[in-house]
């Protein structure tokens, strides 16, 4: 025998049972269980200090609540698909429990405004959860940048050899991308900390309910200025997959370089065995899964991010059913971020840099060949000559198979008089990287500012 629909007064016949099941949503938004509870704790203890429901009853439904948490909490509940979603389950499990006085749970309210009041508090509850574990990781950058501020690597552009940098200043680099996600995440807070409760289906409600006591029950900032807008507004979510979104971006080149660095080709980092995996068929492999993993996971999150969007695009206000389809991929983009970021901090505390390797990979690479050029600029040669004549020593280098620094001091001052034996020490690459002190660069004075910096970002 089918449940009667709580909606189901206008209606002669019962829906067909695969199209229950398609339009039901409680296999997935039972993940916002606390969430309803609270919002409806909240709608009901506003509902009898305003006396739009008498303190027996409100007690009662009170009461009824708040033993629904105890067993969510305890054991969990359960939840039945042809009530259709969180909204009605709970309501069905209050009825159950305290008997028809629950149906006045519902008065001065709807499920267009109960459901954005759970996800606006379901997505407010986790912002902090994913901005503490962003700053473990920078955490973890910076711990590592730290021990490796004289550690000199070649630095890439169009990944090839271009100037040697320091590691530290490396890891920097990725310390500031994920504080832009810091930022980002926390100013995702102002549109998510906002309470469309009361605004019921649409227009809002004639009971005359206190809108702002619920907002603070809550724990909102502020409720919506307009009722239209506050059952029909996902920003907030866009915003959060936007964010989460370029997060994975961040993710993923840091993972892509991950898996090159540890190669047998770079060798410049080796991997903790707790973060890699072996072969079932090569006995010799050490592979880099769980970067991978992380690099291929930004997929799913980009595809929550636009399958949003376009759910959104064309929607007449206010509710309609698509947004529906709003939760499964913040949901999941939630359950994903959050190990990604907890793994690459792992990844991160317990690397081992091969610096020798490092330092090596800058001996013989030409890498060191702008340094020549800025030199003989100081010397009175103008830049795009100097950068022409050294692109011909270069090549010539190449093609003998010697170094910038193989070059004679003799023929150097066949180039220019004034060139003297110093050019050999500017030359070598770990000078060259700390020669350059121009304000965020890689000169060791400034990596040290910049972990200085950083370090008073994350005490804040």
């Amino acid at each position: 025998m089918p449940i009667k629909k709580m909606w189901g007064g206008r209606f002669e016949k019962g829906g067909d049972q695969l199209v229950d099941q398609f339009g039901a949503s409680i296999s997935f938004d039972q993940e916002m269980a606390k969430e309803d509870i609270m919002g409806s704790l909240a709608h009901v203890k506003m509902l009898k200090k305003t006396q739009i429901l008498s303190g027996a009853d409100a007690d009662k439904i009170i009461g009824g609540l708040n033993d629904l948490m105890t067993e969510l909490e305890e054991q969990g509940l359960p939840f039945d698909v042809e009530n259709e979603d969180i909204h009605m389950n709970i309501e069905a499990l209050l009825t159950k429990k305290i008997g028809p006085v629950a149906g006045k749970i519902h008065t001065g309210r709807s499920r267009n405004d109960q459901v954005a009041t759970d996800f606006h508090l379901y997505v407010k509850e986790r912002l902090p959860k994913i901005i503490f574990a962003l700053k473990d990781l920078q955490q973890a950058l910076v711990n590592l940048a730290e021990k490796n501020v004289e550690t000199i690597m070649p630095g890439y552009t169009h990944m090839q050899h271009a100037q040697p940098i320091s590691y530290g200043q490396y890891l920097m680099a990725y310390f500031q991308m994920f504080q832009r996600d810091v930022e980002r995440f926390t100013f995702n807070k102002q549109h998510t900390d906002l309470s469309p409760l009361g605004a019921a289906a649409l227009a809002g409600t004639t009971f005359p309910i206190d809108r702002e006591m619920t907002t603070a029950l809550l724990g909102f900032k502020k409720p919506y200025a307009n009722s239209l807008d506050a059952v029909s507004d996902r920003d907030f979510a866009l915003e959060f997959l936007s964010n989460a979104s370029i997060l994975m971006v961040h993710l993923s080149r840091l993972c892509e370089e991950i898996i090159y660095w540890c190669s047998y080709e770079f060798n410049y980092i080796e991997l903790s065995d707790a973060y890699s995996t072996g072969s079932s068929i090569m006995p010799q492999k050490k592979n880099p899964d769980m970067a991978e993993l992380i690099r291929g996971k930004s997929g799913r999150v980009f595809g929550s991010l636009m399958g949003l969007l376009t759910t959104m695009k064309g929607l007449p206000l206010a509710y309609n059913k698509d947004m529906q389809e709003d939760k499964e991929g913040v949901f999941d983009t939630v359950k994903t971020i959050l190990p990604c970021l907890k793994v690459m901090t792992g990844i991160i505390e317990t690397l081992h840099v091969n610096k020798d390797k490092m330092a090596h990979a800058t001996q013989h690479d030409f890498s060191n060949a702008t340094e020549l050029a800025d030199y003989l600029a100081t010397k009175g040669i103008p830049f795009r000559r100097a950068h022409e004549i050294v692109g011909e020593l270069v090549l010539k280098g190449i093609k003998a198979g010697t170094d910038l620094a193989d070059i004679p001091l003799s023929e150097f001052k066949q180039i220019d008089t004034r060139v003297e034996d110093d050019v050999y020490q500017v030359l070598k690459p770990a000078v060259a990287v700390q020669r350059r002190n121009s304000l965020g660069g890689t000169g060791f004075d400034q990596v040290k500012a910049q972990i200085t910096a950083a370090k008073q970002i994350l005490n804040k």
